[in-house]
Parts: structure tokens; C-alpha cells; sequence
């Protein structure tokens, strides 16, 4: 027990005995809170070597983009557009953050000679905002000298690990079929001898599904403290897409029936999504809230004590977080890197202009107006806000268009936790860590709260 004064709050009471009432007053709660308004910020994310790669990822829906550029294409951002992007970027950016995250593809391809222009070019600029750089990585071309690159000038670092050898083996390949497990984990133990900030992103594949537990602690074995769990969802091609050589579908229509809602083989099965974060879930709030991070709860935390998403599938609208391709051009989203889709050029326009002319057209804004009755009735909207626009390719119980594939997981999943953000989100209001929750699953817990 923990004294500190009068106020009482029995969380083991939270946990087993909220009622549906006692859930929705909090739900309520957070539907009309209200939050001081900030600046509209955007955010371009880069791929400076396009879709090259030096892996063949069974899932991977980028490296396909080849199809789109010319043949004989030179996929290596120029000083000039990188020097534009850094200097717009900058200029046009509303809040006092920039963030520029370097994709691909796989960018360590380019050397680490392109990223040390890279933070020569932001130099100029520091005295006005602050500078953030974030690598996303396979990790398998890490060395000793990247990683003291990394460190010295506090990047963060994405690394790309599914799990065990036999699960991130079972998709993540390298170009001659060999598994690519040993050389990602010789970059993961590179980042932590030299103390680079890090985090891991797992995909969560068909297979991967279902082995959660087999995931979550070869993570914590490994020293991992944060971890998302991205669920791996691909439509196969239409004949107009086959015709302009890709194998995989670009965003669904959100306003009518998509006639063409196959997935590939490899996409995760919705119901087993759901069921592979509770199992992950259910491990993490008995043992390990306040050490292990997974952000996959902690967007759900999030939206629980009302505040805006961090991230765009889950925020009411999107639309304002771009990509920039090695050439230049400026597309609506990572997802959305299609003619169809393409704003302008970084050398020649305003990256702000650019997202006014995206939303006018409806993009991102439909997230939102083109939501289902299923949705808009759903008791689990708030956490969810309808997901991906691309991925929304089912039918509704209704029969209507615009319903996310993984509706059925994510409604699993938000359902599932709820009880336990309400009793953290509690401890919060009262002062005391999240991380108390743990006590509860010993027995009756009562923490008392001075005046």
C-alpha cells in the first residue's frame, strides 16, 4: 500500500468490477474533451534511394514502384532536391519541430557520405528550429562506423525485426531466397553497443499471427524496449494495375464497393490481428507497463484520455504527411505513391500549398465524412476513427463500402482493453504511475492520495 493521504481509489475494483455504465461515462469523457488547439504541422517523409532495396520481403508493397519510373531510372536523390527538401521543409514548417524521416527502400544504401551532406545542410538552420533526424532500416548494413554516425548526431533509428529466426525468416529475405535474421541481428546489437536510440518495428504477417507470445519475448530477451507491431495488409492488383506491372492494389474507393477485396497470402488475417495484441497486451499490463513500450498501446492510451493521435490511422483525418521521392515529386501518402496521387515537385512548389490542394480534393478529409453507419455506431470509434483509407475495402454489416479489413481485430482488441486504460488512465488523474496497474493482478490494491 501506498499512503500518501486521504483520497482512495481501489484499481483492483477498476479492473474486475467497471460496469458498462461506469465504462461509458469514460468514453464520453473523452469524446468531449477538449484540447488547446496547436498548428497544423506537416510531415514528408523521404525515400532518397526510391524503392531500391538490397532485401526481397515477401510483404514489402514498395519495391514494386519500380514499375512507375522510367527504365534505367537513377534512384539516388540529387544535392539539389535534398537540398530543397531540407530548406523548404525548414521554411514552411508551422511548429517548432522538424522531423525528417529517411525511408526506402533501404536508404543505407546510399553511404554514409549522402547523410553527412544531410546534416551539413541542416546546420544553416538549427538556430531556427529544432532538427530531428529518424532512419528507417533493415539493419543489415549497419556497422560500427554508421552507428557511431548515428549516435554522434542522435538520429533515431527504425529497425525492421519480425521476431525469431524462424519467424522473420519466414518473409524477410535477401535477394538470393537466404534469410536475413543473423545480419539484422548483428545491426541490432551495433545500435545498443553504441547506445543509438532505437526502436523495432515488427510486421505482423499471416504466419507471424500466430506465434504472439513467441514474438513479445524473444524481444524482451533481446533488450528491446520499443516495439510496434504493424499488421501487413495487401490487396492483389486489378487488370489496370497488372497492366501498369504491379501485383498489388493501391488505396480503396471509399464512397463505393470495391468489386476487388483479395488479399495476398501473406496478409495478416483480421480476427487474428485483434487476437495477437491481446496475447501481447494481456502479458505487457500484468509484467511489463513502464518498461516495455509498445506503441501500439500506447496510441490506444492515448486515445483513451483524449488527446490527438500520433499517428495518422488512428487520427480523425490524415492527409498531412507526404512523401518525397528520390526525384522530387511530392506524393499524398506512403501509401498512396501513384500518378493519380502525385502533388508537385519539392524544386518547384510549396509543400504546404501542396497539402491545401490535397485536401480540397477530398483527400484525408474523407477519412472522416466518408465513415460508415457501422463505424460512426461502433462503441470503439474513438480509438479507432475507421483506420487506414487504403485498407478500407470491406463491406459493412449494412452493406455498405468504406469499412476497414481489420475491423473485426480492432474491435477485438479495443474491447479487450478498455477496463485497463480506464484503471490507468485513473491512476494518472491521481498522480501515480500507469506502471501501478501491475499491483492489481496480486490482490486487492488500494492507494490512497494525499490532499
Amino acid at each position: 500500500m501506498c499512503s500518501k493521504g486521504r483520497f482512495q481509489v481501489s484499481v483492483f475494483r477498476l479492473l474486475n468490477f467497471l460496469t458498462p455504465e461506469t465504462l461509458n461515462q469514460s468514453e464520453n469523457k473523452m469524446k468531449t474533451k477538449e484540447t488547446t488547439p496547436l498548428p497544423q504541422g506537416m510531415h514528408i517523409v523521404a525515400k532518397p534511394i526510391g524503392p531500391l532495396c538490397n532485401l526481397n520481403c515477401t510483404y514489402c508493397f514498395y519495391l514494386e514502384k519500380q514499375a512507375l519510373f522510367p527504365k534505367g531510372e537513377e534512384y539516388r536523390m540529387s544535392d539539389g532536391v535534398l537540398a530543397a527538401y531540407i530548406k523548404k521543409y525548414i521554411h514552411f514548417q508551422p511548429t517548432p519541430e522538424v522531423e525528417f524521416v529517411w525511408q526506402g527502400g533501404e536508404p543505407t544504401l546510399l553511404g554514409l557520405d549522402f547523410f553527412k551532406r544531410v546534416v551539413d545542410l541542416q546546420k544553416p538552420f538549427a538556430h531556427r528550429k529544432t532538427i530531428k533526424n529518424s532512419l528507417q532500416t533493415n539493419g543489415t548494413l549497419l556497422t560500427d562506423r554508421w552507428c557511431e554516425f548515428l549516435k554522434r548526431h542522435h538520429f533515431m533509428v527504425g529497425i525492421s525485426l519480425d521476431g525469431p529466426k524462424e519467424i522473420h525468416d519466414h518473409y524477410r529475405r535477401d535477394r538470393g531466397g537466404a534469410g536475413t535474421f543473423d545480419n539484422v541481428m548483428k545491426g541490432l546489437k551495433l545500435l545498443q553497443k553504441h547506445d543509438v536510440e532505437y526502436n523495432v518495428m515488427a510486421c505482423v504477417a499471416r504466419e507471424t499471427a500466430y506465434k504472439p507470445i513467441d514474438v513479445y519475448h524473444f524481444f524482451k530477451e533481446e533488450g528491446v524496449e520499443f516495439i510496434q507491431l504493424f499488421p501487413i495488409i495487401e490487396r492483389m492488383a486489378d487488370s489496370k494495375e497488372e497492366a501498369s506491372g504491379l501485383r498489388l492494389a493501391g488505396p480503396a474507393s471509399l464512397d463505393k464497393y470495391e468489386a476487388n477485396s483479395r488479399v495476398t497470402e501473406w496478409s495478416v488475417e483480421p480476427g487474428k490481428y485483434g487476437d495477437f495484441l491481446i496475447a501481447i497486451f494481456d502479458e505487457w499490463i500484468r509484467n511489463d507497463v513502464g518498461k516495455t513500450f509498445v506503441m501500439n498501446f500506447e496510441w490506444a492510451m492515448n486515445a483513451w484520455i483524449g488527446s490527438p493521435s500520433p499517428v495518422c490511422i488512428f487520427a480523425r483525418q490524415c492527409g498531412r504527411s507526404l512523401v518525397l521521392e528520390h526525384s522530387g515529386d511530392i506524393y499524398s501518402c506512403d501509401h498512396s505513391v501513384y500518378p493519380d496521387y502525385k502533388l508537385g515537385n519539392i524544386l518547384e512548389d510549396n509543400p504546404l500549398e501542396m497539402i491545401d490542394k490535397s485536401i480540397a480534393k477530398g483527400f484525408g478529409v474523407s477519412k472522416e465524412t466518408a465513415l460508415p453507419r457501422q463505424c460512426l455506431e461502433c462503441k470503439v470509434l474513438n480509438a479507432c476513427r475507421g483506420g487506414c483509407p487504403k485498407h478500407r475495402f470491406a463491406k459493412t454489416y449494412y452493406d455498405e463500402p468504406g469499412l476497414h479489413y481489420l475491423c473485426d481485430g480492432y474491435r477485438k482488441f479495443f474491447l479487450h482493453i478498455r477496463k485497463y486504460l480506464h484503471a490507468m488512465a485513473q491512476l494518472l488523474e491521481n498522480g501515480f504511475p500507469a506502471s501501478d496497474v501491475m499491483m492489481a493482478f496480486n490482490g486487492p490494491l488500494v492507494i490512497q492520495k494525499g490532499k
